[in-house]
């Protein structure tokens, strides 16, 4: 094989990645309110399954050190955005980095809030879909209730941070996030895309920071347990539903869901999106 023709190792630079950003932003932009729709829906259900894996590790409850389960727990998580990047899906969060386009103006502002409306709708029928299928499958019961066990304590933890707290959370997780779609763009294959997209999640999920596509299945999931698990379950927990009081409907959507979104969106779009937009593709005052 002539040495022009034999395939490309080395990875895309910063400047060539921004370029891809902004390429792929346009692609999502102009993609069919169905299509897109559905592959939102799939990108949600990918992302609980990562955090139905996740939680499975964490209900080894202390039989791990507190840091060796957050960062296994993180580890087994990403899962969820291999899926989603991998095998195609549109992701809110990673979303965010559309603003690139945006910036460029390659696109409109209606076409980037309708693409951001369309997929986080599509996620959350994603999410919480499989969150009722888990539960019908009696997920929760596994481990003598541990796995039921795990994914309240997680709940009730999310809707008990302040809003200040959600906000802050939610940036700092989607900051990871594009972060790890942002370094796809520099891969040539699909094995280098799993490999970059492991550590940004291990470590937002290993810090406690909050992701709104995976709240969105990891509230609904403990809901349901909280509304419909039997007698044995419980007392296999040595909890009742009474025990989570701040668990409700209301408190997942206004009391987390929000301020994560709010969050997601500055630390997805600002710190990453605009940063990178400002530092490659910027056309410098005066030039063309």
């Amino acid at each position: 094989m002539p040495p022009d023709e034999l395939p490309r190792v080395d990875a895309v630079l910063p400047p060539e990645m921004a370029e891809r950003a902004e390429q792929v932003g346009v692609r999502k932009a102009a993609l069919d309110a169905v299509s897109t729709f559905v592959l939102a829906v799939l990108a949600g259900a990918f992302i609980a399954l990562g955090a139905a894996f996740s939680n499975v590790v964490l209900a080894s409850g202390g039989a791990l050190p507190f840091g060796v389960a957050r960062a296994l727990a993180g580890v087994v998580f990403s899962l969820g955005l291999i899926l989603v990047v991998v095998g195609g899906a549109e992701l809110f969060t990673g979303n965010n980095l559309i603003v690139m386009a945006w910036a460029s103006r390659k696109i409109g502002l209606r076409l980037l809030l309708r693409n951001w409306g369309l997929v986080y709708l599509g996620n959350l029928v994603g999410a919480v879909g499989t969150a009722g299928l888990v539960f019908l499958s009696g997920h929760y019961l596994f481990g003598g209730g541990a796995v039921g066990r795990s994914a309240l304590a997680a709940a009730d933890a999310k809707v008990g941070l302040t809003f200040t707290q959600a906000v802050a959370l939610g940036v700092l997780a989607n900051a990871l996030v594009c972060l790890a779609v942002w370094l796809t763009y520099s891969c040539r294959t699909t094995a280098d895309k799993v490999l970059v997209v492991v550590p940004p999640i291990a470590a937002f999920v290993a810090c406690g920071f909050e992701h709104s596509v995976a709240n969105m299945y990891t509230l609904p999931v403990a809901l349901f347990v909280k509304a419909g698990a039997p007698d044995p379950f419980w007392a296999a927990i040595d909890r009742t539903a009474a025990d989570y009081p701040a668990l409700t409907w209301g408190g997942f959507l206004a009391g987390n869901l929000l301020p994560v979104t709010l969050g997601n969106v500055l630390g997805g779009s600002g710190l990453v999106g605009a940063v990178y937009w400002f530092v490659y593709l910027r056309k410098p005052r005066g030039g063309p």
